[in-house]
């Protein structure tokens, strides 16, 4: 679901971003929501998209944008929330790399339980991010270290309910090393926190697959009480 499409670049994880590409080519293909490529823009027309869903089902939120991105009014961001706790049969995920923003409004924002909220950390220059996430009052919170760009010692995951790992992917891709994996790995395991391991990444993602030490990592967080 993008009511927003259109982003900038803020980290080292932006570097190749797959959304930009993406943008791109479906304005060279005409296709109405992205004539203005990668500008950040409002799409009215689709806030209220998921409640036309009768289907429970998981939502991405912004796949082709950064909700918290500084050009998306506040009032537009407290109307994405509000279609969110209507649609309350639906699970959103939110991901985010401006967590300053993110924590800046989120006393000013109701947070409905079926709202999974995310941060982006994809080396340790953004860890700061993770503390700003914990104080938000979101039922699910979570961390996405993708593009993991470099190892990640002492990771603090006290407050985080779920860890997302994955390389990157593309022409550009960088490389990521197995050992930097296994130590969040085993963080979660001897933190309790689900781990979920998405992809090696590279040229060829899909040759790459996503088994890690001859096993695939799903792990998600139990939402018995949601």
């Amino acid at each position: 679901w993008n009511p927003v499409t259109g982003c900038s670049r803020v980290s080292a994880g932006c570097k190749y971003c797959y959304a930009e590409r993406l943008c791109r080519r479906l304005k060279a293909m005409g296709h109405p929501n992205y004539a203005n490529g990668f500008e950040v823009t409002l799409h009215e027309h689709d806030l209220s998209r998921p409640l036309t869903w009768t289907k429970p089902r998981a939502i991405f939120v912004n796949s082709m944008s950064d909700l918290f991105h500084e050009d998306v009014p506040e009032t537009f961001i407290e109307r994405v929330f509000q279609v969110m706790g209507e649609a309350n049969w639906h699970r959103f995920q939110i991901l985010t790399k401006r967590a300053d923003r993110l924590e800046s409004l989120s006393a000013k924002l109701h947070w409905p339980r079926n709202v999974w909220m995310g941060v982006s950390v994809e080396n340790l220059d953004n860890v700061s991010r993770i503390k700003k996430l914990v104080g938000t009052p979101a039922f699910v919170k979570f961390l996405s270290i993708e593009p993991l760009l470099g190892p990640m010692p002492n990771l603090d995951l006290e407050g985080i309910d779920w860890v997302i790992v994955g390389g990157e992917s593309g022409p550009q891709a960088r490389p990521m090393e197995e050992e930097w994996v296994t130590e969040i790995r085993d963080k979660c395991l001897d933190k309790r926190v689900p781990f979920f391991f998405k992809q090696w990444g590279g040229r060829n993602k899909k040759a790459a697959g996503r088994l890690l030490q001859g096993r695939v990592w799903d792990q998600m967080p139990c939402t018995c009480s949601e």
